[in-house]
């Protein structure tokens, strides 16, 4: 659009100015160079500058030579490159030589014009001196183009290093934060629990003492303990430090479902477990999120509604895995008034991050099913 407008300019002021073939000639000749130059002036701009300038006095002196005039606008295009001249970032160095350049090639210019012009009209110094002297405003507009859009540019880096600071700062408390939650955690749950594992030992080893049942409670009491013992370490290590997340034990999956029902059955579960085919084909946030629910279903059972039946049952139906606890209602008093409900929310939390859906609720008889449903494919929404 620039160069179109550079271009079309001088042609409509041309007939009011010079009407003559040779002026026409002229005219045409200078603004196909012109167009080459225009088109090229972004990659080589001092190139551009040096031959438009100089197309420009030899169109003019060679004009001056033969009596005929051009548009006076046949000095857009030299503004126009003058203007890219000194917003396209060109080393100053290389711009002063193609001002000198472009003076030599002026006071050449005005040397052979006043030795070849056909008549005096056409000695026209202080004429092209008034065409020329706005040229050096050009290039000033487009220095200060750029030296505005570097100032931009610099703010805006400015602006990226202070957000990437603050994000800084932020990860840099939340690990403090961790690092406090962890340690708090130690001291109130790990130490706890080392000294029930203990105690669960003692009793072991004293098991000639004690009744098979109680022996069968002191042997799924410590295989417990261990276990959430580890899984609390790999937890307060990742809060210490999450370049750590990956957990030093595999993380559990359905594979490791027949352990978990065995060690319900040892502390005095009963468990029916309906296990479909093929469901190592779900993935392993899947196969963790259908352990999780397991494991906190048969956790809720034991503490709520102690020697109640539970019914397991999972398969894959759909493209779906389907995970469904239902236990019967309890045998004796449980307890009713411990936990805080926490465990229903992380549940509906994993099923709800992978895409699926969760439904809890007591059934008709007075028990509690769980019912979840998850894509095979983990979906992160």
């Amino acid at each position: 659009m620039v160069i179109a407008l550079t271009l079309v300019a001088p042609p409509l002021l041309q007939p009011s100015t010079d009407e003559s073939s040779t002026a026409w000639l002229l005219l045409i000749g200078f603004e196909l160079v012109a167009l080459v130059a225009l088109s090229a002036r972004r990659r080589v701009p001092v190139t551009a500058f040096l031959l438009i300038f100089g197309t420009l006095v030899a169109a003019v002196v060679g004009g001056a030579a033969g009596g005929v005039r051009l548009s006076p606008l046949v000095f857009l295009p030299l503004a126009v490159v003058l203007y890219n001249l000194g917003n396209h970032g060109v080393h100053l160095a290389r711009t002063g030589l193609a001002a000198l350049t472009g003076g030599g090639m002026l006071a050449a210019g005005l040397w052979i014009n006043w030795e070849t012009a056909s008549a005096a009209d056409f000695r026209g110094g202080i004429d092209v001196f008034a065409m020329l002297a706005p040229m050096p405003l050009a290039w000033a507009m487009g220095f200060a183009a750029r030296t505005r859009r570097a100032l931009l540019a610099a703010a805006e880096e400015r602006a990226a290093d202070a957000s990437r600071e603050q994000q800084l700062r932020a990860e840099q408390a939340a690990q403090r934060e961790r690092v406090r939650i962890a340690s708090e955690m130690h001291d109130l749950v790990a130490h706890s629990l080392t000294l029930l594992v203990v105690h669960a030992e003692t009793l072991r080893a004293r098991g000639s003492d004690l009744p098979d049942w109680a022996r069968t409670q002191a042997d799924g009491l410590a295989l417990a303990g261990r276990q959430l013992g580890g899984e609390l370490r790999d937890l307060l290590r990742v809060l210490h430090d999450p370049a750590e997340a990956a957990p030093l034990r595999p993380t559990p999956g359905l594979g490791e479902l027949p352990a978990l029902l065995a060690a319900h059955r040892a502390d005095g579960g009963t468990v029916d477990a309906r296990l479909g085919h093929e469901l190592a084909a779900s993935s392993r946030p899947v196969q963790l999120a259908g352990y999780r629910i397991v494991q906190e279903s048969l956790t809720n059972a034991r503490r709520h509604a102690p020697g109640a039946a539970v019914v397991l049952t999972l398969d894959i139906d759909d493209g779906q895995l389907r995970v469904e606890v239902v236990n019967s209602p309890a045998v004796r008093p449980g307890a009713q008034d411990v936990g805080a409900g926490l465990g229903l929310i992380s549940m509906r939390e994993r099923v709800e991050a992978s895409g699926g859906e969760l439904t809890a609720g007591p059934t008709c008889d007075g028990g509690f099913r769980i019912m979840a449903t998850m894509p095979l494919e983990f979906a992160d929404v």
